[in-house]
């Protein structure tokens, strides 16, 4: 990356602003500013927000659904009749409570019923789980009867015939005959290191450097139970990375935990090799020439008769792509399509075969991700289903009888918000394509199993979310389910985030982000900034939606004091193949958008103490923080990076590979927060999990050790007992250390030392 472009632009902004006297805030930091905050952390605003959406639960195959809100009255089930267009309590809330309490010999409050996956049926049965069973209450005589599920064991798998039961022993695979009880090895190459009908489990942790790692066991049985798909892990080449628990009371040396986890370009990792068995004839067949790195992985679909397999294959690098076809007799394998790129391909394929033997695949072979129709035999492009300059996100259903696909899409509509999605109709044939949801908003949908209806969430960050009823058909909205009720937040003051845009460094694409202000805002004074960051092509971090914008971390920040600013610069997910690819090779320069978004923004706005700009981020965020500190030295004066990935060579190997390249380049050593330590002029908090096997915590490490090489302040915070997951939305003690980090060194005020944040459970 070449940030010398920028060195001529950033200082006369700089020089610019500082020439304007704000008149900054003041107001010392009380018990009140951390209950506002408070009051706006996960677990307590999902209550404060009435009817936020409709999630259903189809039952009576569409002739009604069931979902789950908060209200005044507390946590309620609603029942929708897609017939009688009515929304309705589903049940008796405190009758059940009753019932549940006569079980359990326990106080249950019927404001928050402890029960999951409700659906109706019978028009008098409720089903729902609790405490582990099945229950069946018949509202007709009050009867409530348990179910116990069924104890599925993992580490089986029966014959789609129900002949015969698949398992795994000493490391080999074994079938056992459910009539006559016969037990028959069928696997005898497995050992410790080299185990067939297995898999590598994300957070496997073994105790010590020998320990055993958690048993896991997969088979794929052929639809006429006669063979076996599966892989044999190979763990003999592998390496580990390693933990500290400090935190275990009843231990006074600190145990050592170990897992498997390969970095980029690493050729000790974790290998998957495929596997087929012929049961009759007890032949084993590997599959060497399709084997692939654990974090990669290949999966592979059985034919209908049974004699072939299908699947992706995704050689190292995520450059390419294959669709293949496998004999399973022969063991030919068949190349259908492949597709290759010079930066990295979307893994997140849609993809669905059609029984006229033709198949539907998304690309983004034209710069934009659209469908396609091929033929399966010949693998060749029939016509494309959709084209255009506009992102198809997801292939919702399809009605292969009638010839119609519904998809979800961004960016097709003019004068619109790129990121919003919406629900579109279209012949296989590409013609008639038809918006079905025509709001400005960005549409969240759930259709019915049989493709009739359709639950519409509709909103947008400063637009409280609307849920209807659509008739696919017809396209018709046929029924209002509920509408996002904000009047306990408006109450307190609450204002809508604002949606804004800007010009990025490319200097001609539009950007865009979104900004939270507190309901103590006052358009006289100037607030501190803080961006809050979140980088990777794979995803974009700015609310599109107002349960995104109401459930994050912003609002709860800007509580304190702020205006939180959330920008999505070049490099994001979500618009064309072109704009992703800013970030290819290139993931420590996303934060230079944000300089330029916030201080286009400040031009706008007068509120803005543009001399005191902050920025916090987890997990790939920790490492947009800390960049932005060494890369934006001048501009971001405070940074909180938690759980960060600050040297992408010490990172998981998939993710940096699929997006800032592979093999390993300079880029890699020239983009390290830890390479870059000595840049560092602000105030900085390191902040990781003791027990962190999603990131470990050696690079936070790495990067204190050369900040205190270049003889730099800066302040570390390690949370022994915790992994990946702290400082969350919910809230916990990181939430507060943070917040205080930008109330004394962004705000200079003093934070209240030994508050406990009161969090709702």
């Amino acid at each position: 990356m070449n940030s010398s472009k920028y060195s001529a632009i950033f200082p006369a902004l700089f020089l610019a602003l500082a020439s304007i006297s704000p008149q900054r805030l003041s107001a010392q930091i009380t018990e009140d500013t951390y209950h506002r905050a408070e009051y706006f952390l996960l677990n307590s605003i999902q209550k404060e927000v009435y009817h936020l959406e409709v999630i259903p639960s189809w039952t009576q195959e569409s002739r009604a659904f069931v979902h789950s809100t908060y209200t005044a009255e507390g946590k309620r089930f609603f029942k929708t009749d897609t017939e009688a267009l009515t929304t309705i309590p589903a049940f008796d809330h405190s009758k059940l409570a009753k019932l549940l309490e006569d079980k359990s010999g326990e106080k249950i409050d019927p404001r928050e019923l402890p029960i999951e996956r409700v659906s109706l049926s019978n028009g008098s049965k409720v089903t729902f789980v609790w405490r582990s069973h099945n229950w069946v209450w018949n509202t007709k005589n009050d009867s409530l009867e348990s179910l116990p599920m069924s104890d599925r064991n993992e580490m089986e798998s029966f014959s789609p015939d129900k002949k015969w039961m698949a398992y795994s022993k000493n490391y080999n695979l074994y079938v056992k005959n459910l009539s006559t009880g016969e037990e028959t090895q069928v696997s005898f190459d497995g050992k410790k290191g080299f185990e067939y009908a297995s898999y590598y489990g994300w957070s496997d942790l073994m105790s010590g450097e020998n320990g055993e790692r958690p048993p896991h066991f997969t088979v794929n049985w052929s639809p006429d139970s006669k063979k076996i798909y599966t892989q044999i892990v190979d763990l003999r080449l592998a390496e580990k990375m390693y933990l500290l628990d400090f935190s275990k009371d009843e231990k006074f040396r600190p145990e050592l935990l170990s897992y498997y986890r390969g970095s980029p370009g690493d050729s000790t990792v974790v290998m998957y090799i495929p596997v087929v068995f012929d049961l009759e004839k007890k032949t084993e067949q590997k599959l060497p020439a399709l084997a692939s790195p654990h974090f990669i992985g290949i999966s592979l679909r059985w034919s209908e008769d049974s004699k072939k397999l299908n699947g992706f294959h995704f050689p190292r690098g995520f450059k390419e792509f294959l669709l293949l076809e496998m004999n399973t007799e022969t063991f030919d394998i068949r190349q259908i399509y492949s597709e290759s790129a010079p930066t990295h391909i979307n893994r997140e394929h849609a993809f669905r075969r059609l029984e006229d033997g033709t198949f539907i695949i998304s690309s983004e072979k034209s710069g934009w991700n659209q469908l396609y129709l091929h033929d399966w035999v010949t693998g060749a492009e029939l016509h494309p289903i959709t084209t255009g300059e506009f992102v198809v996100n997801r292939l919702s259903y399809l009605d292969e009888e009638n010839g119609l696909l519904y998809f979800e899409a961004s960016g097709k509509e003019a004068g619109e918000n790129p990121y919003f999605n919406h629900l579109y109709r279209v012949n296989l044939d590409g013609s008639d394509l038809q918006l079905l949801t025509p709001e400005n908003a960005f549409h969240e949908v759930y259709i019915s199993p049989d493709g009739k209806f359709a639950v519409d969430n509709f909103s947008a960050a400063n637009q409280p979310t609307q849920s209807v009823l659509i008739d696919l058909k017809s396209g018709e909205r046929i029924h209002q389910i509920s509408k996002a009720d904000i009047s306990n937040l408006s109450r307190r003051g609450y204002k809508l985030p604002v949606p804004f845009t800007a010009t990025a460094k490319d200097g001609k694409t539009e950007i865009h982000g979104v900004y939270f202000l507190p309901t103590t805002f006052d358009t006289k004074k100037k607030y501190p900034v803080i961006d809050y960051t979140y980088t990777g092509p794979h995803t974009s971090t700015a609310p599109k939606t107002f349960k995104s914008a109401i459930l994050g971390h912003q609002q709860a920040t800007a509580e304190i004091g702020f205006v939180v600013v959330t920008v999505d610069g070049l490099g994001g997910a979500g618009r064309s193949k072109a704009f992703s690819d800013v970030s290819y090779n290139n993931l420590g320069d996303g934060t230079t958008d944000h300089v330029l978004a916030i201080t286009q923004l400040a031009e706008k706005v007068k509120f803005l103490d543009i001399n005191r700009v902050g920025i916090f981020g987890h997990s790939a965020g920790g490492y947009d923080a800390g960049r932005a500190m060494l890369l934006h030295p001048d501009f971001y004066k405070v940074g909180v990076a938690s759980a960060g990935d600050h040297d992408f060579r010490m990172e998981k190997a998939w993710w940096p590979e699929m997006y800032m390249g592979y093999p390993i380049g300079d880029y890699y050593h020239e983009q390290s927060n830890i390479t870059n330590a000595a840049n560092l002029k602000g105030h900085l908090l390191l902040a990781h999990g003791g027990i962190d096997e999603n990131v470990n915590p050696s690079a936070t490490f790495k990067l204190a050790e050369n900040l205190i090489k270049a003889g730099k302040d800066f302040d570390l915070f390690i949370w022994p007992s915790r992994n990946h997951s702290f400082g969350r939305p919910p809230g916990d003690y990181f939430t507060k250390k943070r917040w205080d980090y930008f109330i004394e060194h962004l705000m200079g005020e003093k934070p209240i030392r030994h508050y406990q944040l009161q969090l709702e459970d």
